[in-house]
């Protein structure tokens, strides 16, 4: 087969797309064939005598032969290490799954490989902080930052298998941090600096750190913010710690008294000369880091993730599903408590360039961002859904202010992407952007459902499968529901029928497996469960409609909340909004809507009524809420995900179990005891 022909055929997708989910951007032939994916497929045709013609192909050859794929892409990648001779134990069972048994490797050095013996100054990583810090890092800075801490930390008794934790901004001492830990072969946890004292405990206190790295302050929104504080409460509720580390940010020279064992990061990297690094070899499924559950049920999940797996499953998504290479600028709004942290920064092993930021996206105004895509001339600029939404509330048209050229990748993930908001980033922000939608989680360090750059996207969906990735949808019998041979699937839950590289090496103080196997695994034997209520559409794309167990049941017929937020985000009075079910006397569950209006709104019965009309016109009459309320403020993680779990607690007279899990805690007082909801 010829490579002309791949080309074509690829390109025809666009053509052949569901005329329901219009096609809003699509690769040119001369692009297709620039991807580092067209070239891994051209490989793999010449390779087992094949003829992928499509993204399609290529996913179920991958699926089908993950052996091979996983392997050749390891070579392809040119990861740095040992991949042995095996490729995978175990295949069938989930867990109990073993990717390169044989392997041995160090994820700091791969991430360091392009200076690994070698000198450059190439800048390799830039930082704002809001509008009050601009720095740059050249890769001698970052190389040898690494190399001293690594000795400090070493002296201070850490060795492999040991953990550090981070209570830190987005910041490039976060990266070098978590470069020198890997380096030692020690683990990695990070929290952000918003957290309070006892989300810190609760995380941390779980993992026992030997060091801890701390920031003495943020900005957010244009103040300054203080951490000293909560350090001096924090540091005695952790025995386990030898010393802590202090980074200096919105202070030059913090008052650190009081902070047992603590030391400024200058002094300690001071005293250290740098050199080159002993990258300790380790298994592929050596633990790299431990993250956390978002907590809002109980006390966080510590979720280890493996260094192999880690690092070959985002190699594999900056490269194919981003089409990202060396010298890139790869960007992502995020903090250090968000699995995207950790997802962007592999973008080093890829040769990228790291773009940092740390603070509020609209300070001083909306613009920011987008000053720093065009100052840095960003390749990837990636986001969350809330923040396109709120873009397009408040007006903002990037397009007319901004030159954004460079930018060929938006990504967005958080929540689902509702199809008002592709509209919004295709008329307002930049129209021939491969726009992706994405969808996986900090259970897996990485992402189920993604884009590609070789086929279109449409309106409203999530392009594909990850490459990999035996994703499917089930319904509550285990039967496989999506769609199939031209025909229309069901809503259902997301599944992933066989192994891969990144899932969880355990659970922290999990002895028998017994919590690792009980969150994904209990659904459906042997098959991952991932919590998600999602479509696969005839287009090989993916809707995700929320979380499984935040769906509604009025009547008995399951609804994703995404359904209604999608409707409601269309009345130009609402900010945003969340919705519940509420248990009523007969045994059903009535649908409850609150939503957070504009200054100078009011909730009257002509707005209500316009809610409602909205929702029935663009949903249907069983996702019309039974009650609207007004809300100040709606409650959400620390990574900015709303908490409808919460909500219904609340409603219910239930006890929210962890509050500290919450940026805004407070929020839930204004669901509590609501007259509108009595139904005595």
């Amino acid at each position: 087969m010829s490579a002309e022909t791949t080309v074509k055929s690829v390109s025809q997708n666009a053509a052949t797309a569901s005329a329901a989910a219009p096609v809003l951007w699509a690769p040119t032939q001369e692009q297709i064939k620039r991807t580092r994916l067209y070239d891994f497929m051209q490989q793999t045709n010449k390779k087992y005598g094949l003829s992928l013609e499509s993204y399609h192909d290529v996913w179920q050859w991958s699926v089908d032969k993950k052996e091979d794929f996983w392997s050749d892409f390891w070579d392809f990648a040119g990861i740095v290490g040992d991949k042995g001779g095996r490729v995978l134990d175990n295949p069938n069972q989930m867990p109990g799954a073993v990717f390169f048994p044989e392997a041995r490797l160090n994820f700091a050095q791969n991430m360091l490989r392009l200076h690994d013996g070698q000198k450059g100054s190439d800048v390799v990583m830039t930082f704002w902080g809001e509008d009050k810090v601009k720095r740059s890092l050249s890769r001698d800075d970052v190389y040898d930052k690494v190399s001293r801490l690594a000795q400090v930390l070493k002296k201070a008794g850490v060795g492999k298998g040991d953990r550090v934790a981070a209570f830190i901004a987005n910041m490039p001492e976060a990266v070098i941090g978590m470069l020198a830990t890997a380096s030692l072969g020690a683990i990695w946890s990070s929290a952000s600096p918003d957290f309070g004292v006892q989300g810190v405990l609760d995380r941390f206190g779980q993992v026992e750190p030997k060091v801890l790295l701390a920031v003495e302050g943020y900005y957010y929104n244009g103040k300054t913010i203080d951490c000293v504080g909560k350090l001096r409460e924090i540091v005695p509720q952790m025995p386990s710690l030898r010393q802590t580390i202090i980074i200096p940010y919105a202070n030059a020279k913090p008052d650190v008294s009081g902070v047992a064992n603590a030391v400024l990061w200058d002094d300690v990297l001071g005293a250290e000369k740098g050199g080159a690094i002993a990258f300790e070899q380790c298994a592929f499924n050596h633990p790299l880091y431990i993250m956390f559950s978002s907590g809002t049920t109980g006390v966080p999940k510590c979720i280890v993730h493996g260094a192999g797996g880690t690092l070959i499953q985002h190699m594999k998504e900056h490269i194919f599903q981003c089409d990202t290479a060396p010298n890139d600028k790869i960007f992502y709004f995020t903090t250090c408590g968000w699995m995207m942290w950790n997802w962007q920064v592999t973008a080093m092993a890829c040769g990228a360039v790291l773009c940092l930021f740390d603070g509020s996206p609209f300070a001083p105004s909306g613009n920011i961002l987008f000053d720093y895509a065009d100052a840095e001339k960003f390749k990837l600029f990636g986001t969350s859904a809330k923040y396109i939404d709120a873009l397009n509330k408040g007006g903002l048209e990037p397009r007319k202010t901004h030159d954004l050229s460079s930018v060929k990748v938006m990504t967005s993930t958080g929540s689902p992407l509702v199809h008002e908001s592709f509209d919004y980033v295709y008329n307002k922000i930049k129209p021939d952007v491969h726009l992706a939608s994405i969808s996986g989680g900090t259970d897996i360090v990485s992402c189920f459902v993604l884009g590609n750059p070789i086929s279109p996207v449409l309106r409203g969906e999530i392009q594909c499968a990850g490459l990999g990735m035996d994703v499917d949808v089930f319904d509550d019998e285990g039967k496989s529901i999506g769609a199939k041979n031209g025909q229309s699937g069901s809503k259902g839950e997301l599944v992933c029928k066989s192994p891969f590289p990144s899932m969880p090496v355990m659970f922290w103080n999990d002895e028998d497996g017994s919590k690792y196997k009980g969150a994904y695994f209990e659904t459906f034997d042997n098959i991952w469960a991932h919590g998600d209520w999602v479509e696969r559409t005839v287009n090989n794309g993916w809707i995700i409609y929320g979380r499984s167990d935040a769906t509604l049941n009025p009547g008995g017929v399951r609804i994703g909340t995404a359904e209604i937020y999608r409707q409601v985000e269309q009345i130009p009075e609402v900010i945003e909004s969340i919705a519940v079910g509420q248990d009523t006397p007969d045994g059903d569950v009535r649908v409850i809507l609150c939503v957070r209006l504009k200054d100078g709104a009011v909730l009257d019965d002509m707005l209500a009524q316009r809610i409602k009309t909205q929702i029935r016109n663009g949903a249907s009459p069983r996702h019309v809420p039974a009650i609207i309320l007004r809300v100040n403020d709606i409650p959400r993680t620390k990574s900015g995900k709303i908490t409808e779990i919460a909500v219904r607690d609340v409603i219910h007279g239930r006890a929210v179990k962890n509050q500290h899990a919450l940026a805004n805690p407070e929020s839930l007082a204004e669901y509590e005891n609501r007259p509108e909801l009595r139904q005595d």
